[in-house]
């Protein structure tokens, strides 16, 4: 079954995941959905200093939106913020240096956060990584998990509150097709059992993301969750984890503009974007499951994932944290 999945994966992938199933897709796009101003609203992006992270927060930052960047290198986000300042001519960006792979720093992060400031009306989750080996944090959790899917699950949950304040609720979650080749599988979230391969590691955590999404959206239903699939893009971190890949296909890799899209569009869209908890793909709802391939999880695999996350995040909760 997973040589079936690999191989439709693939297929879909060639046909609507390149640079030309973007050219396709955008045929179909309705041309002022993001010609809007968003003065006045605030949106954090994770990661936000490069790749597809740094070309949504350019794209908010020049329709007047207040961006905080989250990111891991002081040195990055700076030049990342100045060359936003000087192609949007909006000052209002701000840095915050964190590394989400360190879950106790993301809830220390994010009760700061929330007491330094009155109101959040976009989260966007973009920051992720696919180590190829396994490795622990200070915690002694799984870098790709506990960066992907807990540190995600954490910041997301710490910050609702402020978000349930805010007008327009949102939390926009860049994830990936991958997550199409994998079934939720809650009994080893840090691959302790299984033989640790880095590509279907990520591809674990981000099957992970759209559950997670789903489900948080239908507990709190003041705010729009979504997730979204950016294609197979241009990007550092692609060239980095996946070099062969990156080589193979780089003429048919999308820029990180297309791969921005959706996530603008999500966070800024006037639209319909149909139910929270969605995954989207070029600007519209898809299929989180491959036709055949037995993908799909019972409530009580759900119930039983979201258990174990709350109580893996609950463990390295700081005695600080008072949200």
């Amino acid at each position: 079954m997973s040589l079936y999945r690999n191989v439709v994966w693939f297929v879909k992938g060639m046909r609507e995941y390149t640079r030309g199933g973007y050219e396709s897709a955008s045929k179909n796009f309705v041309a002022n959905d993001t010609d809007v101003s968003v003065e006045g609203l605030a949106f954090m992006i994770t990661g936000g200093n490069s790749g597809i992270g740094k070309a949504a927060a350019m794209a908010l930052a020049k329709k007047g939106g207040t961006v905080h960047l989250v990111c891991r290198n002081k040195e990055k986000a700076d030049v990342a913020k100045e060359e936003m300042i000087r192609e949007s001519g909006n000052s209002e960006i701000y840095v915050h240096l964190l590394d989400l792979s360190e879950t106790r720093k993301v809830w220390e992060f994010a009760e700061a956060f929330k007491k330094e400031f009155s109101s959040l009306n976009v989260l966007i989750n973009n920051a992720g990584c696919m180590v190829n080996q396994r490795e622990l944090n200070t915690d002694g959790l799984e870098k790709n998990f506990a960066t992907n899917t807990l540190g995600v699950y954490v910041l997301t949950k710490c910050l609702i509150p402020l978000l349930e304040r805010s007008r327009d609720p949102r939390v926009v979650t860049v994830s990936s097709g991958g997550m199409l080749v994998q079934k939720l599988d809650s009994t080893d979230l840090q691959t302790e059992r299984t033989v640790f391969d880095g590509t279907m590691v990520y591809a674990q955590n981000k099957r992970q993301q759209v559950v997670m999404m789903e489900f948080l959206a239908k507990a709190y239903p003041r705010i729009h969750f979504s997730v979204m699939h950016p294609g197979w893009v241009d990007t550092p971190a692609v060239a980095t984890a996946m070099p062969e890949f990156h080589q193979r296909m780089r003429t048919r890799l999308r820029t990180v503009e297309q791969g921005a899209d959706t996530v603008v569009w999500l966070a800024t869209t006037h639209a319909n974007t149909s139910t929270s908890g969605g995954f989207y793909q070029d600007r519209r709802v898809v299929s989180t499951h491959l036709p055949l391939a037995y993908t799909r999880s019972s409530q009580e695999e759900v119930q039983e994932f979201m258990s174990k996350l709350e109580t893996l995040a609950m463990s390295v909760r700081p005695s600080s944290a008072d949200g």
